[in-house]
């Protein structure tokens, strides 16, 4: 089902953006005037504002900063505060659809509970244990360790990864990069007091081991991280916790 809504030009407006946006089994179409430096975002929220205020999309600081301004852009997931108009529909035409692998909660906007319940699961939370130290541990920025998290830990969970994720597409349980990726940075951590409980976490039929290494998630990521490398890191850590017990047994 389509929906046409006609919208008129602005005065000395030359040129028309036409809008198809997914609103659960019907499509809508608009059409907003093109504006020099156009984000996606502006796109969206002037149809909100001056066409269609029962649309429903999500954003907040509109800077690139906290990540819920997702969608699927002309088939690609994307920060769309941060992405041009020019850069994306050079031939006018723009594609909006709810970030893939989330449920919808209303046309744009997505329920963003499954990806942190996996956050959860893969036990992306710090552990200080049950007797921390009195004083902040010391981490060295040029450590080994640290370095090993530097890009990791710059992540702010806005799901894009996921949403690009096909393993996840195919195998809903997956755990998925995002969460994995937070399990490497707390691995790493020398404070965290649960290294083997979130490797044995990580480790299972929905862990780092169904990771295919497609990369996608580390080509979609808004903010040129990569998640592939992370799982990497904690397919070794996992194999090499495998070889310990293996011995210890022996």
């Amino acid at each position: 089902m389509t929906v046409p809504v006609d919208h008129a030009v602005g005065q000395g407006v030359t040129e028309a953006l036409r809008v198809r946006v997914r609103r659960g089994d019907a499509v809508a179409e608009y059409v907003v005037p093109r504006r020099a430096n156009q984000t996606v975002l502006d796109v969206v929220t002037e149809i909100q504002r001056d066409q269609d205020p029962t649309l429903a999309y999500r954003f907040a600081c509109r800077v690139g900063m906290c990540g819920s301004c997702g969608m699927t852009v002309n088939g690609r997931p994307r920060w769309t505060c941060r992405t041009r108009v020019a850069a994306v529909a050079p031939d006018g035409m723009l594609s909006l659809e709810p970030l893939r692998n989330l449920p919808v909660v209303k046309d744009l906007a997505v329920d963003m509970e499954p990806f942190f319940e996996k956050w959860r699961r893969a036990h992306g939370y710090f552990e200080p244990g049950e007797n921390p130290p009195d004083d902040f541990a010391t981490v060295e920025p040029d450590s080994p360790a640290r370095q090993e998290v530097d890009a990791g830990i710059e992540c702010i969970n806005c799901g894009v990864c996921y949403a690009a994720c096909d393993v996840v597409t195919w195998n809903p349980d997956y755990l998925g990069p995002a969460a994995l990726n937070r399990a490497w940075t707390l691995v790493n951590d020398v404070r965290d007091q649960d290294r083997d409980g979130r490797l044995a976490a990580v480790a299972g039929d929905a862990g780092c081991h169904s990771c295919h290494s497609h990369m996608s998630c580390t080509e979609h990521c808004p903010k040129g991280l990569s998640p592939t490398f992370s799982i990497a890191g904690l397919k070794r850590e996992t194999g090499k916790a495998a070889l310990r017990r293996f011995w210890r047994r022996g």
